[in-house]
């Protein structure tokens, strides 16, 4: 998710969601700490009262090339959500500071390529688990066919019946 005050100049905040959470998700006061950590961190929305903060998912975030630098649109203007902040909340603020912690770019992009990584070997793991599954269904199919044609071979055996061959007579039957 992307936080940034509307129609001004500020920070993107960023909130990364856990896996299959969706953004209908969070909770409120987290959107609430987002939405004021935005707004400290503008130049003039700081200042200002009663300013708005958009979010929206990555995804839906367009930068053209004709942009200015820290501009951004949007895919979908529809899958934008739009908080009203009256004040900035002191509060807020200092409790978020307290936590802050600063890394240097080459520790993000380590973070990141753990994380994909991470995302590839369960996407290979998940794949092995599909091809696990695909070939013992397989097998059963493969099993099941190969019952149903020889399904009456022991029948069909001779061995242990009799037949007319060795004196057996219909008649002998009733």
């Amino acid at each position: 998710m992307q936080f940034h005050v509307d129609n001004l100049s500020s920070a993107h905040v960023y909130l990364r969601l856990r896996p299959e959470q969706s953004w209908d998700e969070i909770p409120p006061k987290l959107i609430e700490d987002c939405v004021q950590l935005t707004k400290a961190n503008s130049i003039e929305g700081n200042k200002k009262d009663n300013v708005s903060v958009i979010y929206t998912p990555w995804a839906n975030l367009q930068k053209a090339a004709s942009m200015a630098v820290g501009q951004v649109g949007f895919h979908d203007p529809k899958q934008t959500r739009l908080v009203h902040v009256a004040t900035r909340q002191n509060p807020v603020i200092n409790r978020l500071n307290k936590t802050r912690t600063i890394a240097s770019a080459d520790t993000l992009f380590a973070e990141k390529e753990a994380h994909l990584a991470e995302l590839r070997q369960k996407a290979r793991e998940k794949a092995k688990e599909v091809r696990k599954e695909e070939e013992r269904v397989k097998r059963e199919r493969k099993e099941e066919k190969w019952r149903r044609e020889h399904a009456y071979e022991e029948l069909m055996s001779g061995e242990g019946g009799r037949s007319n061959e060795e004196g057996w007579d219909e008649e002998d039957f009733m």
